[in-house]
């Protein structure tokens, strides 16, 4: 089975996980984003998100008050990632520009899930070939563990003693407020454009 359908069975696992935990923490209480959100989840969670601790493509230490300075659009993948990562980080970055031509500032966050091979400067790399405001993070096992367990994320290394090994992820695109944290999570099926319109429903409501 290919790496790209495995992501994509995994992350439709993964998405009534998280539907079902929206849909638990609600509480009943008012939803502003309602008419943004698609399908079945109804509200935001404080099940998803948190404290973070990452390393940045600087090699900086920080957590998510120095990473989520401003709406952003994060994504878990690796810089290895033959097919599935490329094409959803290409598809993030487009939307963040298109977002910017309507007047809307958001950053494209990339955290790696391959602690393994992905360090500072393989991130700078990466970021800086996808687009000038995109954020890579790194860390070491137990930060990209506890990063993943977060955002309720997917991921798990084949073959890991082979030195080309993939690794199967979920391939969920997260909005993160500064303030309020995680807003809502999108698929990979979205166009630029789609994403972008969903992700500005949500800016212009909150």
């Amino acid at each position: 089975m290919k790496t790209g359908t495995i992501a994509i069975l995994a992350t439709s696992a993964l998405a009534v996980v998280i539907g079902g935990a929206l849909l638990f923490t609600m509480g009943g209480e008012p939803d502003v984003y309602a008419e943004c959100r698609s399908g079945a989840v109804a509200g935001g969670s404080e099940s998803i998100g948190g404290p973070l601790e990452l390393v940045s493509e600087t090699g900086e230490t920080v957590t998510e008050t120095e990473i989520f300075t401003r709406p952003s659009l994060l994504y878990f993948g690796y810089t290895y990632c033959p097919d599935v990562c490329p094409l959803d980080t290409v598809r993030n970055a487009e939307a963040v520009d298109i977002l910017k031509e309507r007047g809307f500032d958001v950053q494209p966050i990339f955290v790696s899930v391959d602690y393994g091979r992905d360090d500072a400067q393989s991130m700078a790399d990466f970021t800086h070939n996808l687009h000038e405001d995109m954020l890579g993070l790194t860390g070491s096992e137990e930060q990209i563990r506890a990063a993943s367990k977060a955002y309720r994320t997917y991921f798990s290394i084949r073959d890991p003693e082979d030195e080309y090994y993939l690794i199967d992820h979920s391939t969920f695109t997260y909005l993160v407020y500064p303030d309020t944290g995680f807003v809502e999570y999108f698929r990979r099926e979205l166009t630029p454009d789609q994403l972008a319109d969903k992700v500005q429903c949500f800016l212009e409501k909150g």
